[in-house]
């Protein structure tokens, strides 16, 4: 079948709401959010198919692509519901996953804990195997199969459903992980493999054994998820195979996401940077900032120049995951974030969520905390009949009665001011998080544009750009569903790493290109599986790099062509980001320390093209009275949607109201419709910082 004569889903299931979009042929987009099942999140993209079959007239035959963003392996970490690792490693390093290292996030507990994921595989899990290669990938001792046999026996007896293999030296000479991986599949077939050599070959021990026992980890689980969420759309009627975002912002195939599911941690956040981009893209926008904010978390990202920032090592709940991602700094901030009063009385927000069962007192589903999705409704920003669409009809009266007895009445004062409060703590919040995001980079936030999304980031952003003297605000035409549009518009991406170890003064181009030629394998055979044609593949390549004798390395991109100066123009790109970054550059010898291909196809289908077309609603909805910092205000409410390309609203304050978010502009800014339909909001000039 014709991919133009068929539809296109995304599906980005989050902590309160599963967002679903769906692109017909004629590049109409149609939306819907449904509260997410947390005991069963696949269940609710069963209901999406439901809702989309009887309200769209979908049918399910003619659905060409189904694309997925996933918290799954994330929550998987933070809720320790994983598999039960067996970790097989080298005589003599059975606690490298438990010694990690010298480093300490807390340094004055009283009561010190562990700070590596000693949870992943504790010791009577961790089995070493007599086998030995040296630093220059020569083998100093045989792999010892009746080892291999007799500690993977052991494993399975106590319980063991899934293996990491984690030799020294690997990623030199894999050949030893490769034959224990040969023999557990002999002897065990169910047992699920996560090998150092294909998860992360590159250098430091410690780091390489969380990767693949992380990968280990998530594993069961996540294969038992894509399995039921085939399952479920094959008993739909769909056809379509599945793909699932990565943490760098390229799609998969679910049957690769199986196999590499620690790719998998940012799948969500990392969709929602994608959709930005394309967004502000269209409007002619390169340099912004997107605040993703949910009923759960606010993910903040920074685009340069166009193009987003990607770390080559993350964190999942304090701990070193090295798999490269969208650089998304996470905050425990969203709609559902629960107001509490700490024991030096003062007002507090988060990290713990109402999230959507119960959720905010509001919801009137037995929520008994006060949160920023009913300040938002005390305070007039919120719709209680519009919430959603009209999905769920807010309750004020519960939202007044918990403010009151949660925050009012305990620190004396209003519910209007408590309320209030409730904003400016949670922005506050937010707006430290853009500035860690930001200036860490290197970067003046002034200088960018902020581009909201997720269901709570246009009522927040001009708030943050206040806070951060931003003079721009972006409002795509459907924020709130933002990241499953992303979805959409992602390319199918992979990528591979090597270790590669050579100083940039001595550097041999034509060693550097029997490496990444070994990548560009790998790479396409993983792009040929996902039936991507080498014609309209995409490859870059990049390198990390260092000072010599600095323990900590950047990425820059390079091309491997162009003469023997490879060296030199390495050198010169790392000063230059190294500059960027920490604000100085040593005129001082630099190394490589690992090389990267990354292959990419161009997109199945373009939303370029999406038209804006009004819905032919009166653009004013009415007036409403809002509280706002500055004291009562009347605002004048619109229909989003029904607003013309070119129209203007010279001041606010005014409220945006569409299904998907509401979006609020105080006084001191004026909004514009641009043609792609987009929202821009500016700072009047005469208030500009």
């Amino acid at each position: 079948m014709n991919e133009d004569t068929g539809y296109a889903i995304g599906v980005d299931i989050g902590g309160t709401f599963t967002d679903v979009v769906c692109l017909d042929a004629d590049n109409r987009l149609r939306l819907v959010k449904i509260p997410t099942t947390r005991g069963n999140p696949s269940e609710g993209v069963a209901t999406a198919l439901r809702y989309m079959q009887k309200q769209w007239g979908l049918d399910p035959a003619k659905v060409q692509r189904f694309i997925h963003g996933t918290t799954v392996a994330t929550n998987a970490i933070l809720e320790k519901r994983g598999g039960k690792v067996g970790l097989l490693m080298t005589s003599g390093f059975r606690d490298v996953l438990e010694i990690g290292r010298q480093s300490r996030r807390a340094m004055y507990d009283v009561k010190l804990r562990p700070q590596t994921p000693v949870f992943l595989a504790p010791r009577a899990f961790r089995k070493e195997v007599d086998e030995r290669v040296s630093a220059t990938g020569e083998v100093v001792r045989p792999l010892n199969e009746a080892d291999v046999i007799r500690v993977v026996d052991e494993l399975v007896a106590a319980g063991a459903d899934t293996i990491a293999v984690c030799y020294l030296f690997s990623f030199l000479h894999p050949a030893h992980e490769q034959r224990t991986a040969e023999i557990i599949r002999q002897r065990h077939p169910q047992l699920m493999i996560s090998l150092s050599s294909d998860v992360d070959p590159t250098f430091r021990e410690y780091e390489r054994t969380c990767v693949t026992a992380f990968d280990a980890y998530v594993k069961p689980v996540l294969n038992r998820y894509l399995h039921d969420m085939e399952q479920n759309l094959r008993a739909g009627g769909v056809p379509a195979p599945l793909q699932v975002m990565q943490s760098r912002g390229g799609l998969a195939s679910a049957q690769v996401a199986r196999q590499r599911p620690v790719r998998l941690f940012l799948s969500g956040p990392a969709a929602g940077v994608v959709g930005a981009q394309m967004s502000a893209g269209s409007a002619g926008v390169d340099d912004l900032i997107t605040v993703d904010i949910g009923g759960t978390s606010c993910d903040i990202a920074l685009i340069s120049r166009g193009k987003s920032m990607i770390r080559s090592e993350g964190d999942i709940d304090g701990y070193p995951v090295r798999v490269p991602m969208v650089d998304v700094n996470a905050i425990g901030a969203g709609g559902g974030s629960i107001a509490w009063i700490d024991r030096g009385g003062g007002l507090r927000m988060g990290p713990h969520s109402a999230g959507s069962e119960p959720g905010p007192a509001c919801y009137g589903r037995g929520g008994g905390d006060a949160t920023v999705t009913d300040a938002s409704v005390v305070l007039g920003y919120l719709d209680p009949g519009y919430f959603a669409g009209g999905l769920l009809d807010l309750k004020p009266e519960l939202a007044v009665q918990t403010i009151k007895s949660m925050v009012a009445d305990p620190l004396g004062m209003s519910i209007e001011d408590a309320a209030l409060g409730i904003h400016k703590v949670i922005n506050a919040q937010m707006a430290e998080a853009i500035r860690l995001t930001t200036i860490k980079r290197g970067f003046d936030p002034r200088k960018f544009s902020i581009v909201p999304l997720g269901g709570g980031g246009a009522l927040h952003a001009v708030a943050l750009a206040d806070e951060l003297a931003i003079n721009q605000v972006v409002i795509p035409v459907y924020p709130g569903v933002l990241s499953a549009i992303g979805l959409l518009g992602a390319p199918i991406e992979h990528e591979a790493t090597a270790s590669f170890s050579r100083a940039t003064s001595k550097l041999d181009v034509d060693e550097v290109r029997r490496a990444l030629d070994k990548l560009d394998v790998t790479c396409s055979k993983l792009m040929a599986t996902e039936n991507v044609t080498a014609a309209s593949v995409e490859v870059s390549y990049h390198a990390d790099l260092c000072y010599i004798g600095q323990s900590y390395h950047l990425e820059v991109p390079f091309a491997p062509d162009g003469g023997d100066d490879l060296g030199l123009r390495l050198h010169e790109s790392f000063r230059k980001e190294h500059d960027k970054v920490y604000g100085h550059g040593a005129d001082a010898p630099t190394t490589i320390v690992n090389v990267r291909a990354v292959h990419r196809s161009a997109h199945q289908r373009s939303l370029a093209s999406l038209d804006y077309q009004p819905n032919g609603n009166d653009p004013v909805k009415g007036k409403r009275q809002i509280r706002l910092y500055s004291g009562v205000h009347q605002a004048v409410v619109y229909d989003r949607l029904a607003l013309a390309t070119g129209a203007t609203i010279d001041a606010g304050p005014a409220i945006f109201e569409q299904a998907d978010t509401t979006a609020l502009m105080p006084p001191g800014w004026r909004a514009k419709v641009d043609a792609s339909g987009t929202l821009i909001l500016n700072r009047i000039a005469s208030d500009a910082t």
